[in-house]
C-alpha cells in the first residue's frame, strides 16, 4: 500500500498545483483582456475578479498541497486531511470524483492505517 500512498500524494499535489496554474492562466487573460478593452471600468471589475480568483484558487489548493507533502512523510494528520478533501474532491466530475474515489479507497484501507500508525 505504500506505493498507492505516494501516488496518491503525488496526485494530490499534482492536482492543486494544475488548479494554480488554471487560475493563474485565467489571471493573466482577464487582464489583458482587461487592458484590452482599453475602458477603465472594465479594467477595474475584471482585475477585481482576477484577483478573488487568484486568491480563491489559492486558498482551495493550499491544503492539498500541505496534505501531499504529509503524506509523503506518512503524517496520521495528513491521513485524516486528505480524506477529508476527497469527500470535496468527488463533486468534481470527472477527474476529481476518480482521485476522490482511489483516495478513500487508499486511505481507508486496514493496511494503510497501520502504515500510518507504524511511522
Amino acid at each position: 500500500m505504500e506505493k498507492h500512498v505516494n501516488l496518491l500524494a503525488a496526485l494530490q499535489i499534482g492536482l492543486r498545483l494544475l488548479g494554480l496554474v488554471v487560475a493563474g492562466v485565467l489571471f493573466a487573460l482577464l487582464h489583458f483582456i482587461g487592458d484590452f478593452t482599453g475602458e477603465h471600468e472594465a479594467q477595474m471589475v475584471l482585475s477585481i475578479i482576477a484577483n478573488v480568483m487568484i486568491v480563491f484558487a489559492t486558498v482551495l489548493s493550499l491544503p492539498g498541497i500541505v496534505a501531499g507533502i504529509g503524506l509523503f512523510r506518512k503524517k496520521e494528520w495528513a491521513r485524516i486531511l486528505t480524506l477529508i478533501l476527497s469527500v470535496f474532491d468527488l463533486v468534481s466530475f470527472p477527474v476529481g470524483t476518480a482521485i476522490g474515489v482511489y483516495s478513500i479507497w487508499v486511505l481507508s484501507n486496514p493496511e494503510t492505517v497501520e502504515l500510518f500508525k507504524n511511522s
